[in-house]
């Protein structure tokens, strides 16, 4: 059987109720197939595009809504909580369906993300804002993976779920690609600080597109056929025979006893502790890059490109493979395995000073072994959940939804604690590099804090030793007859004359002479002062070029530099130190991730694999003979 364009038309004919009734009551031929399976994609990339937005711009939220770094990942952290249970909900789409989900869930991010979310103007109605679109979105995220393993037989399952798999990296890939042309190198939170705002508006606008597209094609099967096992497009007669006599009201009986299974829950668990690294690249990627390794906005969401380009090469090229193949488990242990390697080598990366195209390599590896290991995770778990109920796919998703947004909220909330160098780096840092550049007097300030902390405690002193200069040189070329003179100038009727006239002509002579005696007597104190500490003064005279420029310095700026300059000091030198500890926790969840593929279901070898397909066929054929008798 195969669905029509004139079935399609004839769907409408009853007025508007087409737009929320979908089900199709026959397993379409491959052309709409693969359209609805396209539609289903284009919605996922454009619902993680949604999603993922705010890191391209995080260095501009950050300051323009006065939030700290703790403040910003705790904001994440609480949003995948919220959408954790927003996942849950789409386990109902077993008994409700998945399309209309996704379709009204396009429309309601699209407004938000469009028109709502860049109109905030404080932390706290953005993030109370983005934790609405997160728990829709938590929905619709659940729900389009049940919608493409409905459409694909396990025969195939790789590929379809390789392409779904490119929704969220397509999604990040996107927001990178966007940024890195949109995002001009010199826009700074400093000149720009509503900048952010732009990325919302294109990215809304798009989601509103594909609403459109969505709410005018996509259809879903339905239950009597979605509630069955298909392991290759062969059994789809047996399927559509089958349906009338499905008992869809047993089959959804207690959906999550069936499914709270060690295989279901540790391998949910798993690769969503392996997919800790790829979460924090898709949260603070630019944050990382930016602060650490000193590169721009643009250029940081530049290495997004290479970082998610290869990911998607990977989550669709190994997904036909693996099809190919008809094996999962291998390529899940060796994505893993490099992934782990490459892991290691990127965090060795914090405190160095590699080249942009060093990143971008090491990135592109990391991120094409994630993908290598997820495509077949992905196929597998969907099988694993159907060997328990096929009829349960969407509550199996939904339990893997579930498990993953909590653990980015708990490793989210662990990451400030392990990570407490951002905040002064991203919100003041590149203020401070900014003053540094322009004033090199804080760098000779660093560099010489003892030299400082003299001129610092002698300020008074070496600022008299200016102002008083022709009187200082008058003493040292005649000390004793001007010394006499300076000494008695409160009497100085008491001063021989010859004494007098031959101070005069020590301290320039004429009128001059007499100007310089009399600066001398009406400001003893401070030039005795200024005498008092002679030799410490003297140590500064070779910094007086350095010390000069460091007074010069306006007022704000020095202010500035006192409150932050410490802070973002201090901060740069701990951040190499915490990002490694982060990411050694990172490598730890790859190798658990390692450690869970067992449980999954799946054969080793091709081999295996063929002679399960051939006692499967043997099997259906069978119960279609025996139905048509």
């Amino acid at each position: 059987m195969s669905v029509t364009a004139d079935e399609l038309v004839a769907d409408r004919s009853g007025g508007v109720s087409w737009l929320w009734r979908r089900q199709l009551n026959h397993y379409p031929d491959t052309r709409p197939r693969v359209m609805y399976l396209a539609i289903t994609v284009l919605a996922t990339i454009t619902l993680y595009y949604e999603l993922y937005v705010g890191g391209s711009v995080s260095t501009f939220i950050l300051p323009n809504l006065k939030m700290s770094f703790t403040f910003f990942v705790l904001t994440l952290a609480f949003g995948n909580l919220i959408g954790a249970f927003g996942s849950l909900f789409a386990g109902l789409t077993d008994r409700l369906g998945r399309a209309n989900l996704v379709v009204f869930g396009l429309l309601f991010t699209g407004v938000f993300v469009a028109f709502i979310l860049p109109a905030a103007t404080n932390k706290w109605v953005f993030t109370i804002e983005g934790f609405v679109v997160g728990v829709v979105e938590g929905i619709c995220l659940v729900a389009t993976p049940a919608l493409i393993r409905d459409f694909s037989p396990q025969v195939g399952r790789a590929t379809a779920m390789g392409f779904w798999t490119s929704g969220p990296v397509l999604g990040s890939l996107i927001v990178a690609e966007v940024g890195s042309l949109t995002i001009p190198a010199t826009t700074t939170p400093q000149n720009d600080p509503r900048f952010w705002t732009s990325q919302y508006h294109y990215c809304g606008i798009a989601g509103l597109v594909v609403f459109v597209i969505a709410l005018i094609w996509l259809k879903e099967l339905s239950p009597n056929l979605r509630d069955q096992l298909m392991v290759t497009l062969r059994d789809r007669a047996l399927i559509e025979a089958k349906a009338k006599g499905i008992d869809i009201e047993a089959a959804l009986r207690h959906p999550f006893r069936q499914l709270l299974k060690a295989d279901v829950v540790v391998s949910a668990l798993a690769v969503s502790l392996m997919l800790m690294i790829y979460y924090t690249a898709v949260g603070f990627s630019v944050i990382y890059l930016s602060s650490m390794f000193g590169l721009s906005t643009k250029d940081a969401n530049g290495l997004g490109n290479w970082n998610w380009g290869f990911n998607v090469i990977a989550v669709i090229l190994i997904g036909v493979i693996s099809d190919r193949f008809k094996v999962r488990k291998p390529f899940m242990v060796v994505g893993g395995a490099a992934a782990a390697v490459m892991t290691v080598i990127y965090l060795l990366q914090a405190g160095l000073q590699p080249s942009y195209y060093t990143l971008a390599i090491i990135l592109a590896l990391l991120s094409f072994s994630l993908g290598v290991a997820y495509t077949p995770w992905m196929a597998s778990f969907t099988e694993t959940v159907e060997a328990h109920n096929p009829a349960l796919t969407a509550t199996g998703l939904a339990i893997w939804g579930w498990i993953i947004r909590i653990v980015v909220f708990l490793s989210f909330l662990l990451l400030p604690t392990v990570i407490n160098s951002v905040t002064p780096l991203v919100n003041y840092g590149g203020t401070v590099a900014a003053y540094s550049a322009k004033y090199p007097g804080f760098a000779f300030a660093a560099a010489n804090p003892a030299v400082v902390a003299t001129a610092q405690k002698y300020s008074v002193q070496l600022a008299n030793a200016q102002k008083f200069q022709p009187e200082l040189t008058a003493l040292q070329k005649d000390q004793t007859n001007v010394g006499t003179v300076f000494l008695n100038c409160a009497t100085p009727t008491k001063v021989p004359k010859a004494v007098m006239a031959a101070a005069i002509a020590s301290a320039g002579g004429g009128a001059t002479g007499q100007g310089v005696l009399s600066t001398m007597c009406a400001n003893a104190a401070a030039i005795a002062g200024v005498i008092k500490v002679g030799p410490q003064l003297q140590s500064l005279a070779p910094f007086a070029t350095q010390l000069t420029e460091l007074a010069s310095i306006p007022k704000p700026v020095v202010a500035y530099m006192t409150v932050h300059g410490a802070a973002v000091a201090k901060a740069a030198a701990g951040a190499p130190g915490q990002w490694k500890k982060w990411y050694w926790i990172c490598f730890g969840g790859i190798i658990f991730f390692l450690l869970g593929i067992p449980l999954l279901r799946g054969r080793w070898t091709t081999a295996d694999a063929r002679r399960d397909e051939q006692e499967h066929e043997a099997m259906m054929e069978a119960e279609l003979a025996a139905l048509n008798a």
